[in-house]
């Protein structure tokens, strides 16, 4: 299937993609920080330049977007279908290059956190995220991941349920 935008117009949309400072990114540091964490952002001179960083506590979160580090399992981490083996290449790479990172951290004494970007685009994030992150952050847990699948298994063990979507033309 060919693209259905130019290539001029396809370069204009990709250079627009953030790698710093995105909403997921920014939702999982206003968490930590409601929750009186502190931290430093992006530091280049750890393995993987974490989005953050708590040196006290040496833990070292990632924020991934699903589709860019290929989320196992989502439904936001579809391969495109064009161009199908330049981009399996190129998502194989970045999951790669992540775990190299998360295991150098880890061999450097630090915790890893991956929180990916599934879990900040569900309707019930704010209540879920910042607790599924302190109840990371006060585990023993050298590594870890919050993805929207753990926040629902989360609220499940809890006996919570989503709130039933309202229908419009009911009263």
């Amino acid at each position: 299937m060919a693209d259905v935008v130019s290539p001029a117009k396809r370069s204009q949309m990709m250079s627009g993609i953030k790698g710093k400072n995105s909403l997921p990114e920014m939702l999982v540091r206003k968490a930590l920080f409601a929750m009186g964490h502190r931290f430093r952002l992006h530091r280049r001179d750890l393995p993987g330049t974490p989005d953050i960083a708590m040196p006290g506590r040496k833990i070292a979160i990632f924020v991934h977007g699903c589709f860019w580090h290929s989320h196992q399992g989502c439904k936001y981490a579809k391969t495109p279908s064009t161009r199908t083996e330049f981009w399996m290449t190129k998502l194989q790479g970045n999951a790669e290059r992540d775990r190299r990172a998360a295991d150098k951290l880890v061999e450097m004494g630090w915790r890893v956190l991956n929180v990916w970007e599934c879990s900040t685009r569900d309707p019930e994030a704010p209540a879920g995220l910042p607790e599924a992150l302190r109840r990371w952050i006060d585990s023993e847990a050298q590594v870890g991941e919050i993805s929207a699948q753990t926040l629902v298994a989360a609220r499940q063990a809890r006996g919570e349920q989503r709130a039933p979507k309202r229908n419009s033309l009911s009263k």
